[in-house]
């Protein structure tokens, strides 16, 4: 293998180029990213950076040393539109063509909207440094009155940013709880307290029925009829996977590039990482596309190994992880919940809101959840055990 494509260049992006050096790979690396920026830390967007505390530099990933070190070509401001796996050929939106003996999707994800949202000012996603760099300049532009559609953890802490700014903040809610899809309904309820602690309305049952506004938005309308008054709307309502340009391509695709546990495709020396990818989860034992900042860090490292060795090389199988930043709480998840897995609590209290928990099913504890509990849940997530401990053998 002489030559390697990366398409994305993300934090997975970046972290495929890093294994392939760790790893010993001498040969060429090329990297085609969409965005004109060199892999940035996302995470912080909606935090620290929203509200002022970090700039743009502060965001990189890697240092111009490293870049040096790692003697990959990147090719920014470039959006790759097809792929011929056969000929392990991406082509780009410029009509370039570009073939490698070996293709790593790093394409990442692309932020949900709402119906009616395009060309209306005043409405945000956030998912890129632009995007963040849209909103902020709107949050520190007098005191607008904010509505955050959707309480996932994007939402949340936008909202939780939003409010430390000291901006009017109402958040939308389609479920009866925040995070409830996450963490259950009775944990997510706890996290709707701490809206409420901090003088953020919280409207959950409430769908979305539109926009309001001409040529810049002014409310939010609910299927209810009433309207939410907003000089600024934030979408925070999930994201789907960037296969777009997959299509033809022969690849199987369902809500995410379909990989098995490492990484690989169904095409030979084609592998995919991050939130793109769709890899049978040996924790969960079914496959799941993770969009958390420790899978785009862990995954790259499986993938290479399989790219170099011809073998998928799964990881020994681990819970999948997150965490959250929401008005000073830091929320830690492990773990896969289904439904009917309840919570204990094992550490601290509800009305503090500091505490641990763990989710078991059939005795077995699958989930550990803490907020403000950093060494309760390092302790507790180790108790967490594996589905599937190992792939079948082939027959």
């Amino acid at each position: 293998m002489r030559s390697v494509l990366v398409v994305g260049a993300s934090l997975a992006g970046l972290g495929a180029v890093r294994a392939l050096r760790e790893e010993g790979y001498e040969g060429a690396i090329t990297v085609v990213g969409e965005e004109r920026h060199l892999p940035y830390d996302r995470p912080p967007l909606s935090k620290q950076f929203l509200t002022g505390e970090y700039d743009a530099a502060a965001l990189a990933l890697g240092d111009a040393e490293e870049y040096q070190d790692l003697d990959a070509d990147w090719l920014l401001g470039a959006r790759a539109v097809r792929l011929a796996p056969a000929a392990r050929t991406v082509t780009l939106a410029d009509g370039r063509d570009l073939r490698a003996d070996a293709v790593v999707i790093a394409t990442g994800a692309t932020a949900r909207t709402l119906p009616g949202a395009r060309g209306l000012a005043g409405v945000h996603t956030l998912r890129t440094l632009h995007d963040a760099e849209a909103l902020r300049a709107e949050l520190t532009t007098g005191r607008p009155a904010v509505a955050v559609v959707g309480a996932g953890f994007i939402g949340a802490e936008v909202a939780s940013s939003a409010r430390s700014l000291g901006l009017d903040v109402t958040v939308i809610e389609a479920a009866q709880a925040p995070l409830e899809r996450a963490l259950g309904r009775e944990m997510g309820l706890v996290c709707a307290s701490f809206h409420a602690d901090h003088g953020v309305r919280l409207l959950c049952g409430a769908g979305v029925a539109g926009l309001e506004g001409v040529g810049r938005v002014t409310g939010v309308r609910l299927a209810d009829g009433r309207v939410v008054p907003a000089d600024v709307v934030v979408v925070g309502v999930g994201a789907r996977p960037a296969t777009d340009w997959l299509d033809g391509s022969g690849l199987q695709v369902d809500d995410g590039v379909l990989c098995d546990a490492g990484c690989a495709t169904d095409i030979p020396q084609v592998v995919a990482v991050g939130d793109v990818a769709r890899c049978l989860d040996l924790f969960t034992g079914g496959h799941t596309r993770v969009e958390h900042w420790t899978s785009a860090t862990d995954q790259p490292r499986t993938a290479v190994r399989t790219l170099l060795t011809g073998v998928s090389a799964p990881a020994p199988a681990a819970a999948p992880y997150f965490w959250s930043d929401q008005y000073r709480h830091r929320i830690q998840f492990a773990g896969h919940l289904r439904p009917g897995d309840e919570p204990q609590l094992v550490e601290g209290d509800l009305e503090s809101r500091s505490f641990a928990a763990v989710y078991r099913r059939e005795g077995r504890a699958v989930a550990v959840l803490a907020v403000d509990q950093a060494k309760a849940f390092v302790r507790m997530r180790r108790t967490l055990r594996a589905c599937v401990v190992a792939l079948p053998r082939p027959a």
